[in-house]
């Protein structure tokens, strides 16, 4: 029997948002993938200033996915001590799921920073990547990047072009510390928790 194709979707999820859930399933929808695991971030290390509480992103991840076919939650970065890094959340993941045949799922705006992440060589060397377009990011640049990296690291690289939700989670913030409802740009779950939980108030 062969071994289960797993898009792995990592990132701080604060909160999670309708474009999350647009990437996730188009990526299932166009590569055939069995399930996509959501895999919260601890801290990221490229991104400044901590995230919301990890017990608060995780409940909204939680309540957010509630009966979505095909998606889970992963903790292995919220079990372990940091700093978390990609290649080392697939490897353990990896060694914990013998039968996934993983694959690592993100935005094309992360992926054009690749070469700022932790032996990002070895990464894209190891895995295959599954790379969503979003509203914003240039295929120009992608190209560019392309072109600098070179043939045997990009090899494994597929660009998805999925129809885009133009959203990005620190605009949420942004927007709910003023008191600017979400609904319709998150899940009603989510927007509840958000709420019950008063989260992003200022």
């Amino acid at each position: 029997m062969g071994k289960q194709r797993v898009g792995v979707f990592g990132g701080t999820f604060d909160p999670l948002h309708y474009g999350h859930l647009a990437a996730a399933r188009g990526a299932m929808h166009l590569t055939g993938l069995d399930q996509v695991v959501f895999v919260p971030a601890g801290q990221n290390p490229l991104k400044t200033g901590p995230p919301t509480a990890p017990e608060h992103r995780l409940a909204m991840l939680q309540a957010g996915l509630a009966g979505a076919p095909g998606f889970s939650v992963s903790t292995v970065d919220l079990t372990r001590p940091g700093p978390y890094y990609t290649l080392e959340t697939l490897e353990l993941l990896a060694e914990q799921h013998p039968a996934w045949e993983l694959h690592f799922v993100c935005g094309l705006d992360a992926l054009l920073e690749v070469e700022r992440w932790w032996e990002y060589r070895r990464l894209l060397a190891a895995h295959p990547f599954l790379v969503v377009t979003r509203p914003g990011s240039s295929l120009t640049d992608w190209e560019r990047l392309r072109s600098r990296l070179g043939p045997d690291l990009t090899r494994r690289v597929q660009i998805l072009p999925i129809p885009g939700v133009a959203v990005a989670a620190r605009d949420l913030r942004e927007l709910a510390s003023q008191g600017y409802p979400l609904t319709y740009l998150v899940p009603a779950a989510v927007e509840q928790y958000m709420e019950n939980a008063r989260l992003y108030r200022r």
